[in-house]
């Protein structure tokens, strides 16, 4: 999302939770005119201390004046106190609203996609990010309330010791401030990104615990150790990024709040040819060193700084709460596991001299996660012929998942027609809503197995319609090698808890019961992610022998060398062929083929 669309999406959610607390805002703002009044005093009465006290001869006048100042100093600390008190009113609802909101999203998420219930990033946003928005924004709130009324209470103090001080003061402030409001984009672009690497970060450090056994036991520890090196070094590139901005906001800083007082003291001259007096100069002076730069150099900090943090943090509580995916990632199947998908009506049955109808069909299809969002699939044609084998590749986040997720009817496409069989992917709403009723056309596997406490023979069967005998059972699980992990676990009969298996066990078993489904439509969506390169060419080659279609979002480019054609998705392009064919007309599926074959 643009930076435009972030601040408004978060300047409405804002404005929404400030109108709920007028009355606290009411009297932080009658506190803080104390403050200022504390700030007008401070300059005026040194000016006249000098001109109509120590100057004029008048010694105790001086002194009465600068213990008017000193009364100033009073009401200020006393303004302070009630300042802090409101502010504790506006900054814990604010931060209760963000926990509720967070655990409402987790939830959300874990309900539509219980693979990723264990979701590191949600417990970065309870915790981190919740008690970063709350300091940033205290800290934002009691500086820019304090900027503000001490800016107001300076700036008539100078105006009446004499108006044309500020004709030297305020063009230096400008230039200082303009300086530093072009650093505020550029520096909000590398927090998000660097909150975006912190949360991919715990998601990956979180699937490798999950999945440690595998690793290990398939000696991908190098390969999986490359993918956190890669985040690690992404964040330090991006600390780097954020040092540099940081370094030119300092820059602003020091031109902000030095140059005016640099102005005042250059033309104190020509503001004594022209009747400003001595001790209007020393109040000017007074001012800036004392209250107005100060204050502004706090702001500009906390703007550069906590404002922007604050933005970017806000920005990612104010997604929907139902956890729908985000435009630039790819969704994961809403069912738990090898469920089958929500059914269409049924195709009518062909005739005796009718071709029978694809096993997938897709017409101009195009698909974005909202209305304005780019689309990530647009204008897609597509033809999978009964029986065939397709393998989906292309850059993590490019569409592979929405695409399973748009033939297996979770998601309706923006434009255009997905047909299974004949017969629409995604069931007509009935009675307002989806009707009803599994669908034997197709099942869907997602990268997050679903596996139940029960019988290992029930997990194996628990998607087909009736019993299954036991010697069925048994050559499903010989034919995808699964026969050893079943032995481990005690056999058929033995009871499974889930917690205890490893994802690339929960896969075998996944796999196996989709062997053994009635579906003729099998899609898997990195179903074998979490299983060695033997035991996924095993598991693929007995599905692909299996009667039916089977579409396999690949991994691994070697599971693109089995398919009988290959599509790849690259943007909202596609090319569609065979192994041998696409090198020559893709140049991504080229660069995947040329990486493969480096790593041997």
């Amino acid at each position: 999302m643009s930076e435009y669309g972030t601040w408004r999406r978060v300047s409405r959610e804002g404005r929404r939770f400030l109108r709920g607390r007028i009355r606290t805002l009411c009297r932080l703002a009658l506190w803080s005119l104390l403050e200022s009044a504390h700030t007008f005093l401070g300059g005026y009465a040194v000016a006249r201390a000098l001109d109509d006290g120590f100057l004029a001869g008048r010694t105790g006048t001086g002194i009465g004046w600068l213990a008017v100042a000193g009364g100033g100093a009073l009401l200020g600390a006393l303004a302070l106190r009630g300042v802090f008190g409101g502010l504790a009113d506006l900054v814990e609802p604010l931060r209760d609203g963000l926990v509720r909101r967070s655990v409402r999203q987790a939830i959300g998420r874990a309900v539509a996609d219980p693979g990723r219930a264990a979701d590191s990033g949600a417990v970065s946003r309870l915790t981190q990010q919740t008690e970063m928005a709350r300091d940033s924004f205290a800290g934002l709130v009691l500086i820019a309330r304090s900027f503000v009324f001490t800016a107001l209470g300076a700036l008539l103090g100078l105006a009446a010791l004499a108006p044309v001080l500020l004709v030297l003061v305020l063009p230096a402030l400008f230039l200082g401030t303009a300086a530093f409001l072009a650093t505020l984009h550029p520096m909000a672009r590398v927090q998000r990104a660097a909150l975006d690497a912190d949360e991919a970060l715990s998601a990956r450090a979180g699937e490798l615990a999950a999945g440690l056994r595998d690793v290990v036991a398939c000696g991908g520890g190098a390969s999986a150790g490359a993918g956190v090196e890669a985040l690690i070094a992404e964040q330090e590139r991006l600390t780097g990024r954020l040092a540099r901005w940081t370094a030119l906001r300092t820059l602003a800083l020091g031109v902000a709040g030095r140059l005016p007082v640099v102005v005042l003291l250059a033309g104190t001259p020509w503001l004594l040819g022209r009747g400003v007096s001595a001790g209007a100069v020393a109040g000017a002076l007074t001012y800036l060193v004392q209250s107005l730069l100060p204050a502004l150099d706090a702001l500009m900090t906390a703007v550069g700084a906590a404002g922007t943090r604050l933005l970017v943090v806000l920005d990612r509580f104010c997604d929907p709460e139902p956890a729908a995916p985000r435009p630039d990632s790819e969704p994961r199947a809403a069912d738990p596991g090898p469920v089958p998908a929500p059914s269409g009506p049924p195709a009518p049955a062909p005739s005796a001299s009718a071709p029978p109808a694809p096993a997938v069909e897709l017409r101009r299809v195009r698909f974005a996660y909202g209305p304005r969002a780019h689309p990530v699939i647009d204008g897609l044609d597509l033809v999978v012929g009964p029986g065939e084998h397709l393998a989906v590749v292309g850059p993590s986040g490019i569409g592979k998942s929405t695409l399973t997720a748009l033939i297996a009817g979770l998601l309706p496409p923006g434009r255009g027609t997905v047909r299974v069989a004949g017969a629409p992917a995604r069931r007509a709403p009935e009675h307002g809503g989806p009707g009803p009723g599994p669908d034997v056309r197709r099942t869907l596997l997602p990268q997050q197995a679903y596996v139940f406490t029960g019988t290992v023979h029930e997990n194996l069967t628990h998607l087909c319609p009736g019993p299954v005998p036991r010697g069925e059972v048994e050559r499903a699980t010989a034919a995808l090698g699964a026969d050893a992990l079943v032995a481990r676990l005690g056999g058929l009969e033995a009871a499974v808890d889930p917690g205890r298996l490893t994802p690339g066990e929960r896969q075998h078993l996944a796999l196996a019961a989709a062997y053994l489904s009635p579906a003729p439509l099998l899609l898997l969506d990195e179903a074998t992610c979490h299983l060695d390169p033997r035991t996924e060419e095993c598991a693929e080659r007995a599905l692909a022998e299996r009667p039916g279609t089977l579409v396999v979002v690949a991994h691994r480019i070697s599971s693109a060398v089995r398919a009988d054609r290959v599509l790849v998705l690259d943007g909202t392009r596609a090319v569609c062929g065979t192994h041998a064919e696409l090198p020559a007309r893709s140049p991504l599926y080229r660069e995947l083929v040329g990486l493969w074959n480096a790593q041997g």
